[in-house]
């Protein structure tokens, strides 16, 4: 029988995002707001989900959950996290408050029975969560089935770097062994020698200003709305942790009857790459490369 959120915290084998989306929740405003939506617009190709069924798949905090219900979907929401779930809820609550049309609830990707349960929609979009279930295979499997005939899959899977990803994986589990009193400035430390090399870097090869517009305009930077302090501190306690490569990733759903649609990879480097594929429908495949 799989663990329960409570006892993976007990035992350290999981990051507490909730906790860090209910900090980010403080900072939402109408741009980012309109960043997360655009978001939704580009990747899936749509200008509105009037009338679809949408639902997110580990909702964090809820903010691609509200861009879907103001594009016009009928949205339904879960996280494993109970603080997650929290946050998806507050957010509901401020701006589509006793709607019936957006539904939120506790579960698991990693519960068949529970998946099955919920039935089919025409965009599944799970945005940098399967590779955190401890099972990502399964969970990517189990997220397929929710795919309604024509309907989009809009996921984004940590880029495989071989054994700096190997390494990312043990600083990780270290960060949440420790002690919570020791786990900020272990993130200092590990992030800090990173971003100095970055800075470092950018003053080198002249792009200093480059590197200072890509802090204080990260949410527009990212193009999701997110922020850059938050997302730090989510990739330092991100564990579990899984990845792959583009080409496992295509062949995976593939196989499972699903064609490409988009396709924005990290480069090669630290980061997600991103699909959306459509399930029985013979569509070429756009790709594209962050700059």
């Amino acid at each position: 029988m799989r663990s329960t959120f409570a006892e993976e915290i007990v035992e350290r084998e999981r990051f507490e995002f909730g906790k860090n989306w209910a900090l980010f929740l403080k900072i939402i405003n109408a741009e980012r707001i309109d960043l997360a939506r655009h978001s939704l617009q580009s990747m899936l190709n749509l200008d509105s989900l009037a009338g679809k069924d949408f639902i997110d798949v580990g909702s964090g905090s809820g903010l691609f959950s509200l861009a879907a219900r103001q594009l016009g979907a009928r949205v339904r929401s879960f996280d494993f996290d109970p603080n997650s779930v929290a946050c998806t809820k507050a957010l509901r609550e401020r701006f589509f408050k006793d709607d019936p049309d957006w539904v939120i609830e506790e579960g698991s990707a990693l519960d068949a029975s529970y998946i099955k349960s919920l039935g089919k929609f025409d965009v599944v979009y799970s945005w940098g969560v399967l590779h955190h279930t401890g099972a990502m295979w399964q969970a990517l499997e189990n997220v397929s089935n929710l795919v309604a005939d024509k309907g989009r899959l809009f996921i984004a899977i940590y880029n495989d770097q071989g054994a700096w990803s190997r390494r990312w994986r043990k600083l990780k589990w270290i960060y949440n062994q420790l002690p919570k009193v020791l786990r900020g400035p272990y993130m200092l430390l590990i992030m800090g020698v990173r971003e100095l090399r970055s800075f470092v870097g950018s003053i080198v090869r002249l792009h200093l200003l480059r590197y200072l517009h890509y802090w204080t305009r990260y949410a527009s930077q990212s193009g999701r709305g997110m922020s850059r302090w938050r997302d730090m501190v989510d990739w330092m306690g991100g564990y579990p942790f899984e990845v792959a490569k583009p080409e496992e990733i295509f062949c995976f759903y593939r196989d499972r009857g699903f064609e490409l649609l988009e396709l924005v990879t990290c480069g090669g480097g630290l980061g997600c790459n991103q699909y959306v594929f459509v399930r029985g429908n013979k569509l070429s495949a756009r790709l594209h490369h962050d700059r």
